[in-house]
């Protein structure tokens, strides 16, 4: 076998979905593991559904997780010639064979298959015909009938399948379009792919092509079925569950490193480490650790690794990606106030379990003014708004603003007030916030200015 090369071979017929960026995850690792390549390919050949914004999108998802490919996009239905010219070598080499059993034949074969509770398999009706009718047909390739099929599956072990399982399944139809079994086949030996690595949904397809390989003599790739990710009911996850896609994520402000962390850990596992960079996913990975199991998506588990990758980033890391999240997903602001935001990471991402929550506990910061909800004006009460003056009047003297500073003048305040932190600190933060809630009212104060706070306090 040649130098490992593996490949990613998505539809641009929707957002990515997050099964499919595990595999192609999993796909990245290994090549780069054994010093290989790592190709995309997009299977562009259903051309009503297939979209160029899609294509544009997946490139664009990969990358920002950090998978990057290797060369230019392999853009399957720029090869369909050379998909038709092997269906004719099969043919010249018996391995396939036209069929014109209509629509109606092949339903009652179905039905009938259904009541025995018995998987469909075409009953070859066509196999053997002397003469070719002038009608159109579908080319199906000529499975063998006796025997079996071997994979030796590098995460499922030896698969074993009797070849009369197997139906003549159609690589071309009735207008010549190449179909999955034959385009992905020869896809795959022109770009010398060494290791097909996919759910292991896609068994049954591998037996099939399998027997498209021999039949043309081509080497046999290594076949690697990993198992699939179930939603957090137990079952097969389908792109209409809530967070199906990787733009699911992107949207909430999840960081790329830590969702490659959570995919890579999804079905993969290395002794009992949690937490990997980049390199050492790269290092460490290989099928061993692949388990045969399905995975179950949690998405709890995201968001607190996420909420552990956010207290670990550097800040103006972190305040970076911030800045991209926010030009994408909300609504930009003045990039004046950069300095300010940079310093508040610190206590910001304190409680965040996700970007959209540094956004969100920025506002303060991020606005010129703000709005403080009825709810929380019910709470400024007669008392409340004489702490504020008092607060107001004392900070006003201040040459130097400091934790130290504001702890004396809110300590007295509590005591003069005969009240608690909450007492003071309350209403304080309604003013400056417009919310009871977020970060800390000593983060807050030394986040704005001593005008700032003071014509945000006056305003209540």
């Amino acid at each position: 076998m040649s130098k490992v090369a593996t490949r990613f071979a998505p539809s641009p017929t929707g957002a990515l979905h997050i099964g499919g960026v595990r595999t192609a995850l999993f796909n990245w690792l290994f090549s780069k593991n054994q010093k290989g390549t790592f190709h995309l390919r997009i299977e562009d050949t259903d051309k009503e559904r297939s979209k160029e914004e899609f294509k544009l999108q997946i490139i664009s998802s990969l990358s920002w997780l950090g998978i990057e490919h290797d060369g230019e996009p392999y853009i399957q239905s720029k090869n369909i010639k050379r998909h038709i010219e092997v269906a004719e070598e099969l043919i010249k080499k018996n391995f396939a064979y036209y069929c014109y059993c209509s629509e109606e034949e092949l339903e009652a074969q179905k039905s009938l298959a259904k009541k025995k509770n018995l998987p469909f398999v075409y009953n070859r009706k066509c196999r053997d015909l002397k003469e070719s009718k002038k009608e159109p047909g579908v080319l199906r390739f000529k499975s063998k009938i006796s025997g079996s099929t071997l994979i030796k599956d590098l995460v499922q072990g030896d698969r074993n399948i009797a070849n009369s399982t197997i139906e003549d399944f159609v690589i071309l139809r009735k207008d010549k379009t190449p179909t999955y079994q034959l385009s992905a086949t020869v896809d795959d030996h022109e770009m010398k792919i060494t290791h097909v690595i996919r759910g292991d949904d896609h068994m049954i397809n591998s037996f099939k092509q399998k027997q498209i390989y021999e039949a043309m003599g081509w080497e046999v790739p290594n076949f690697a079925h990993i198992p699939l990710i179930h939603s957090e009911e137990g079952k097969k996850l389908s792109k209409r569950d809530n967070a199906s896609t990787i733009n699911d994520y992107v949207k909430i402000g999840i960081l790329p490193d830590a969702l490659r962390n959570y995919l890579l850990r999804l079905g993969w596992s290395y002794k009992d480490k949690e937490i990997f960079t980049q390199q050492e996913s790269i290092e460490l990975f290989n099928f061993e650790g692949i388990g045969k199991s399905p995975s179950k998506l949690d998405m709890n588990r995201i968001l607190s690794l996420n909420e552990t990758y956010i207290k670990t980033i550097d800040e103006k890391a972190l305040f970076a990606q911030l800045k991209q999240y926010v030009d994408q997903h909300k609504n930009k602001f003045d990039h004046s106030k950069d300095t300010v935001l940079i310093k508040s990471m610190t206590f910001l991402k304190n409680k965040a379990k996700t970007l959209e929550d540094i956004y969100n506990n920025a506002q303060y910061i991020i606005l010129d003014s703000i709005k403080i909800n009825d709810e929380d004006k019910k709470l400024i009460d007669e008392k409340s708004k004489i702490i504020v003056k008092n607060f107001i009047s004392e900070f006003e003297k201040l040459s130097s603003i400091n934790k130290e500073n504001l702890e004396k003048i809110i300590n007295s305040l509590i005591e003069k007030n005969k009240t608690n932190f909450k007492g003071v600190g309350q209403p304080l933060r309604i003013g400056l916030v417009g919310s009871r809630f977020g970060p800390g009212i000593y983060d807050v104060i030394l986040s704005l200015s001593q005008t700032e706070v003071i014509k945000r306090l006056n305003n209540i």
